[in-house]
């Protein structure tokens, strides 16, 4: 693997991660109990939320709740833990799919509320699922040059609309078995924020060191996934085989320059136990070293990856060695080492 496909950074760490949750649950026997006309039409039993894709539940905004006001929340206490001042932040990358219009961005609201100086480059970074590692491994390129101090790579994710509309589309419709299968995984999707901040390792020795990493495309499976408020369409199928054989391929690559079949930590996209479960058997990880947060979560889409790392952190050591893993609608995939 040569070229941009791989990292490698010499001075920059993880400060902080932090993570905001709605406070809104919302079971996957509530959505089936709303789909109830849809499942007995189509004659599919309840519970396939959790026997296929193992959500239990996951997480919705209550009234009064906002992802960018969660985000906000997310980054001022990213900042308070990792002791930078708004005023010393260079860089705010938003990696959000989720966004209430098509422009500004979403960054610059973002920018405004956090209290960031003028100075502060400001913009979002659309990469699917894969958004928050793509941002992070952005921000640390541009620290490693000497053109920042200190970055924040933040999410906001809100699956209220997607998921409204889905269900009212399954419930007027006559699609058929397969129409309905094709939406389910907007259906498993959670809402949630999360940031991170980064900066100097050598002036941050408290910090988590980003070692770097690889990526890999496989854009031949562009139309596998395909969403929007109105809906996520996938072929889950052909989805979980393009992105294992994905994931696999970049990790026998990878091998040459990474030792990383004995870290301390995956911590994986989450997507479903059937995605879980796919990507531990064919990488053979241990599964004891790979937290879940999908039952209790469900897929919140690019924030999944800092909201698992920050429910794990606390059973983390110094010096213990921390794999991210993420795969994008499209198809990408990244993988990024910190040594925590």
């Amino acid at each position: 693997m040569s070229g941009n496909a791989t990292t490698r950074f010499d001075n920059v760490s993880l400060l902080s991660v932090a993570s905001t949750l709605p406070s809104r649950v919302t079971t996957s026997v509530d959505i089936e109990t709303r789909l109830a006309a849809a499942l007995s039409r189509l004659d599919l039993p309840q519970g396939l939320l959790q026997r296929v894709a193992g959500v239990l539940e996951r997480r919705n905004w209550s009234p009064g709740e906002t992802s960018d006001d969660a985000t906000v929340a997310a980054g001022k206490r990213a900042l308070a833990e990792a002791g930078v001042d708004p005023s010393e932040v260079g860089l705010l990358i938003n990696t959000s799919v989720s966004r209430r219009h098509l422009e500004p961005s979403v960054a610059v609201l973002l920018h405004h509320e956090l209290r960031l100086p003028s100075s502060a480059i400001n913009f979002d970074v659309a990469n699917a699922c894969l958004g928050f590692v793509s941002g992070m491994s952005l921000a640390a390129s541009l620290i490693e040059s000497g053109q920042i101090e200190y970055a924040m790579v933040v999410n906001g994710e809100d699956a209220d609309e997607i998921q409204v509309n889905t269900i009212t589309r399954l419930l007027n419709t006559d699609a058929d078995r397969d129409g309905f299968m094709s939406e389910f995984a907007s259906l498993t999707l959670g809402s949630g924020s999360a940031a991170a901040v980064l900066g100097r390792s050598d002036e941050n020795p408290t910090g988590h060191r980003i070692l770097g990493g690889v990526t890999r495309a496989a854009t031949q499976f562009h139309d596998l996934c395909v969403g929007s408020v109105d809906g996520m369409f996938t072929d889950a199928k052909a989805l979980l085989k393009g992105g294992l054989d994905l994931v696999v391929s970049a990790w026998k690559e990878a091998a040459g320059e990474w030792n990383w079949s004995s870290m301390d930590m995956y911590i994986t996209h989450q997507v479903s136990s059937v995605h879980t479960n796919a990507i531990i058997k064919a990488a053979k990880l241990d599964r004891h070293r790979v937290p879940i947060t999908y039952p209790r979560f469900g897929n919140v889409g690019p924030a999944s990856i800092p909201i698992t790392l920050v429910e794990a952190q606390d059973t983390l050591n110094r010096g213990d060695r921390v794999l991210l893993m993420g795969v994008g609608s499209g198809l990408n995939t990244a993988m990024m080492e910190l040594a925590w």
